[in-house]
C-alpha cells in the first residue's frame, strides 16, 4: 500500500471541509498548517447568523451573470481563506502554508486554474502564510510562494482569483 504524500493528505483534509460550504456555485475548502499541525479550517459560505445561500435557493452572482473571479462584493458568502484565517491566530499562521481545494456545485468536478482572490491575497500575505496549495485534480496540485506575489506586484495588475 503507497502512503499518501502530506501535501495530498492536507489537501484531501481541505477537500473533505469543502462539503461543508453553503455556496450554490462553487465550493471551497482551506486548511491552514504550520509545523506539520493543522492550525484552522474554513469553507464558503454566509456570514454566522444570516441564512445561506442554499437555504434561500438563490445565487444572486448567477442571477445576475456574473463572471468568474469579479464582483465579489455582490456575493453573500465569506471565502474558504477567510474563514480559516479568521479562525487563527496570526502567531499561528507566521510561516504557515495554506491548503485550498474547489468544486463546482454543478458536477462536482475541481475547479481548474483557481487562486485566491485579490482580497484573500492580501489577507494571506498580511497573515504570514508562506505558501499555497492548490488541489488540480485528484492527485495533482500548484504551488505558489506568497513571495511570487510580492515580487511580481500581481495585487497591481488586477489579476482575477476563482
Amino acid at each position: 500500500m503507497q502512503r499518501v504524500d502530506k501535501k495530498n493528505y492536507y489537501l484531501n483534509i481541505a477537500e473533505a471541509v469543502l462539503e461543508r460550504s453553503t455556496c450554490l456555485r462553487k465550493k471551497y475548502g482551506a486548511v491552514i498548517v504550520n509545523h506539520d499541525e493543522i492550525v484552522s479550517t474554513g469553507y464558503n459560505g454566509s456570514p454566522r447568523g444570516c441564512v445561506n445561500c442554499n437555504d434561500k435557493g438563490v445565487c444572486i452572482r448567477e442571477k445576475l451573470n456574473v463572471p468568474r473571479g469579479t464582483k465579489y462584493e455582490l456575493c453573500a458568502g465569506v471565502h474558504a481563506e477567510q474563514n480559516a484565517l479568521l479562525s487563527a491566530s496570526r502567531k499561528e499562521t507566521i510561516g504557515a502554508d495554506i491548503y485550498l481545494v474547489g468544486k463546482s456545485t454543478a458536477d462536482n468536478e475541481y475547479i481548474s486554474a483557481a487562486e485566491p482572490c485579490s482580497l484573500c491575497k492580501k489577507l494571506i500575505i498580511n497573515s504570514g502564510i508562506k505558501n499555497v496549495y492548490i488541489r488540480n485534480n485528484a492527485s495533482e496540485y500548484k504551488h505558489i510562494s506568497v513571495e511570487e506575489w510580492l515580487d511580481n506586484e500581481e495585487l497591481l495588475l488586477g489579476v482575477n482569483g476563482y
